[in-house]
């Protein structure tokens, strides 16, 4: 057997079929243009900070939608380095995945790529590039956005409040930390920076609404690495949504929620009656080194008062049961590479090509498929399946959590199931959501036929 490729290789492929289109121009009518290129911004203090961003911002404009309308966009790269959009979470449409070089070539700097796709579901996604071996640069330096689709009748709410919580490594003068690469990185914890920063602004994020005011608050996580667990103090959260798709509503256990990179859950919270009172969404760290990021303070006149928070309508095109008899049955047995050149990590025993390697299974459209993740390394894992809705399976019997996700987080040294439907066909990503580990080889894919 030949010696998988290595990062170098991948890249150097890549570089090789980029996609070279006519030099750029502005979108045609009909199509919404959305640039990568260079920006600056004030992340904290008074030093601007060089960032790469949609339009030259970090996170870039939201791009908001209502069910059922087309998505219409070209992308223009006004970058040194190849691009794409990936939009993360996402049903069907496997053309316009924006996973190079799995569904499409990287576009080329100066190149062009039109995205057209229906927004069927209603919720919270995001985009960034997808270009492996080459993402965590590209995300890390400030690439990625929120997309949001409206479902046609919004819940009732005082207030809606969209969060990109992101973490971000610099120098003392502002600037954004080399290093993308470091192998240490892809074999541990990923790359995580220590300046929390929420819609691009160092945390924390200060917030005032009416007394007794509904709060809808969408975020997402969409730093390189972090797992971030947060908790709610001062009102009770009920989890509404996770990962786009509507779930029915709960009240997470101690208040807390565990966030993956890429992962995006929606609350919603009634703020407490007494004028000046808080409540503060707060990252939890080890030994009680806790810091919040968001402090939202009641002022003013009360708000009318509501009644008990209900749940969004289910997604009727996802499947009440998945036939977990009838599943095709794969396990990811997955390990840190012990020393050697070229990917940092094996999938059941081999190094992998990742998306240049072949299948790692093949299905009908329409068969159910139950996904096992070993997770035998020392750090925690955040698989993400592209294209589908996945329902986490239990531990200890056949049943699954009343929810549906695009990712699942495997603890150091455990294993989990999850369950799916595959029902669009193309080729899909299986990755790690910790961005340093996909470019360190812990990616691969499927193909539903």
């Amino acid at each position: 057997m030949s010696e998988p490729l290595s990062r170098r290789a991948v890249l150097s492929g890549v570089a090789a079929s980029l996609t070279t289109l006519p030099a750029l121009a502005q979108a045609p009518p009909g199509l919404r243009a959305l640039e990568a290129r260079p920006g600056k911004t004030l992340l904290s203090g008074m030093r601007e900070t060089g960032i790469l961003g949609f339009d030259g911002t970090a996170p870039g404009p939201l791009l908001r939608y209502k069910q059922g309308e087309e998505l219409a966009l070209r992308f223009l790269n006004r970058l040194d380095q190849p691009a794409t959009i990936h939009w993360h979470g996402l049903r069907g449409d496997n053309a316009m995945e924006g996973v190079a070089p799995l569904t499409q070539a990287p576009v080329a700097p100066g190149g062009s790529f039109d995205y057209r796709r229906r927004l069927a579901d209603p919720g919270l996604f995001c985009y960034r590039p997808s270009v492996y071996g080459a993402t965590p640069e590209l995300v890390g330096r400030g690439l990625k956005g929120l997309l949001l689709v409206d479902e046609p009748a919004p819940l009732q709410a005082d207030a809606d409040l969209l969060l990109v919580l992101d973490d971000w490594l610099l120098d003392d003068a502002s600037q954004i930390i080399g290093g993308f690469d470091d192998p240490a990185a892809a074999r541990g914890v990923g790359r995580i920076g220590p300046l929390l920063c929420v819609n691009g602004k160092a945390a924390p994020a200060a917030e005032s609404f009416a007394p007794g005011a509904r709060v809808r608050l969408r975020l997402a996580n969409l730093s390189n690495a972090r797992i971030m667990v947060l908790s709610v103090a001062g009102a009770q959260p009920f989890v509404i949504a996770i990962d786009g798709q509507p779930c029915e509503a709960f009240e997470p256990i101690r208040r807390s929620i565990p966030v993956a990179p890429g992962a995006r859950f929606e609350l919603m919270c009634d703020l407490p009656e007494s004028e000046g009172a808080k409540v503060n969404l707060t990252l939890r760290g080890p030994n009680g080194e806790d810091r919040d990021l968001v402090i939202a303070e009641a002022k003013g006149s009360k708000a009318p008062k509501r009644p008990p928070i209900t749940s969004l309508p289910p997604n009727p095109t996802l499947p009440a049961e998945i036939r977990l008899a009838d599943a095709r049955k794969v396990d990811l047995v997955i390990e840190p590479r012990k020393s050697g050149a070229g990917p940092a990590w094996t999938i059941n025993g081999a190094p992998t090509k990742a998306y240049e390697g072949p299948a790692l299974f093949k299905v009908a459209r329409g068969t159910p498929v139950t996904l096992g993740v070993v997770n035998r390394s020392g750090v925690a894992l955040a698989m993400h399946v592209h294209g589908q809705c996945m329902r986490l399976l239990h531990d200890l019997d056949d049943g699954w959590e009343p929810y549906w996700r695009n990712g699942v987080i495997i603890p150091p040294g455990k294993t989990k199931h999850a369950a799916f439907l595959a029902e669009s066909p193309g080729k899909w990503a299986i990755h790690d959501d910790i961005l340093e580990h996909e470019a360190g080889g812990l990616a691969t894919w499927f193909e539903v036929v």
